[in-house]
């Protein structure tokens, strides 16, 4: 496993929050794009309904596949996505020789100003000034 450094994850945010508004935007679109697969599904159709729920199917493939392809980045670089709707990450890094994880989430500045404990989680968050 990689340890960042904090210039080093600050350094990487403005990538992974690219990535992160990606990822959240096709996991959305494929909420929606199954939903109106269902609802095509429900009617009875002619040959085009076919056609349309077969073109809905491979639209939601590809939208997956590129959700794949950006978590496949995320885990290349060793940030760990802790969830896609908040756009939650966490970085491996040192202090003091311990692991911890510097946190970040879409919407705060493109810095860390957080970290926590490898056994804790987000309500744990400690301001980065008190690291020690």
């Amino acid at each position: 496993m990689h340890y960042y450094s904090i210039d080093e994850a600050n350094g990487r945010i403005a990538e992974v929050r690219q990535l992160l508004e990606r990822l959240r935007e096709d996991r959305d679109a494929v909420a929606l794009a199954q939903q109106d697969q269902q609802l095509r599904a429900a009617t009875n159709g002619s040959a085009d309904h076919a056609q349309d729920l077969a073109a809905g199917e491979a639209r939601i493939l590809t939208l997956v596949g590129r959700m794949k392809d950006v978590v496949a980045q995320l885990d290349a670089w060793d940030v760990q996505l802790r969830d896609i709707g908040t756009g939650l990450i966490d970085f491996p890094a040192l202090a003091n020789g311990r692991p911890i994880w510097l946190c970040w989430r879409l919407g705060e500045p493109d810095e860390i100003r957080w970290w926590h404990e490898l056994e804790t989680g987000f309500g744990s968050r400690q301001p980065l000034a008190e690291l020690t």
